[in-house]
């Protein structure tokens, strides 16, 4: 069984290598479970893929990978880890050589987060090309842009349709005094919190070294105001000549909402936390173009 501490450490310092947005790419980690832990400080990723901290010639992510304790020689006192891995091998009939970790959706995966099931992939992967003498830096910048890459296209969710919200034929002055009111109501009803999520980050994130999970809990407030405000918008009259803009401004504040959870999961799904964190800007930044756009219709159709 992959270690879950090592597989999650491994995902992190390969994101870091693609996005220093949020984090510096020379931070201290460290194995909470094992006293003499494995500490990574200003390491390249090709040191983290070649790291043998006990020295028996058998690098550190395979031992992992294996159930082993990468700071000692023989796990099991007697038995050096180099023969309990080549005794895993055979009894799995890996002829090949290379553990291989399934990622598919059957009953022993499906229920698997998105880091598990890529730190599946990416394993499978490293042993491969280790095996194949072919773990060079250019495969491991590849591995880092497949991270990447699968971190910043995390699919939305919930896509809201024209259908869901309530379009009336009705373009005349008055309808759009009323909704300009109807809107302007929901936003008193939910002003904003005391806070933004940006000072949220900045004190999830208290230095290079270290982040307290414990202040994201007040993203709560924010989620669930995000989420009353799209409810709220989805039953007002809409003039069919906005609904388009309407409708784009409901979808936009779901895909923050959306990644405001999936920060939420940092220590449970580093993976899709790290798309959360990814992603937020370029969304608020979104968000704030829709608003733009929805704000400049009601007005060119107010002021004439």
């Amino acid at each position: 069984m992959i270690s879950i501490v090592f597989a999650v450490l491994f995902l992190v310092v390969l994101f870091l290598s693609k996005t220093t947005s949020l984090f510096k790419n020379n931070e201290t980690y460290q194995s909470a479970n094992q006293e003499n832990g494995l500490i990574y400080s200003d390491a390249t990723l090709e040191d983290l893929v070649n790291k043998d901290t006990d020295g028996d010639g058998v690098p550190n992510w395979q031992e992992s990978l294996y159930g082993l304790d990468p700071t000692k020689k023989e796990t099991t006192a007697g038995i050096p880890d180099s023969v309990a891995i080549e005794k895993l091998k055979i009894s799995e009939g890996n002829t090949a050589g290379t553990k291989q970790l399934s990622v598919s959706t059957d009953e022993n995966t499906k229920n698997l987060s998105q880091t598990d099931k890529f730190s599946r992939e990416l394993f499978a992967t490293i042993a491969a090309a280790s095996q194949n003498g072919t773990m060079d830096q250019a495969t491991v910048e590849q591995l880092s842009s497949s991270l990447a890459e699968h971190v910043q296209n995390t699919p939305p969710r919930k896509v809201f349709q024209i259908s869901e919200i309530k379009i009336i034929t009705d373009d005349s002055l008055q309808a759009f005094k009323n909704y300009n009111v109807a809107l302007s109501s929901i936003y008193k009803k939910y002003p904003p919190i005391g806070y933004t999520v940006l000072d949220v980050l900045q004190k999830f994130i208290i230095d290079e070294n270290n982040v307290d999970v414990n202040a994201l809990v007040k993203l709560d407030p924010i989620i669930n105001q995000t989420n009353k405000i799209i409810e709220a918008m989805l039953k007002m009259n809409v003039p069919q000549s906005i609904s388009i803009l309407h409708l784009n401004v409901i979808n936009s504040q779901e895909r923050l909402a959306e990644n405001l959870s999936d920060i939420k999961l940092y220590e449970t799904d580093a993976i899709v936390a790290l798309g959360g964190i990814t992603k937020y800007q370029e969304n608020a930044n979104q968000l704030g173009l829709d608003i733009n756009n929805l704000a400049s219709a009601i007005n060119r159709k107010l002021s004439n």
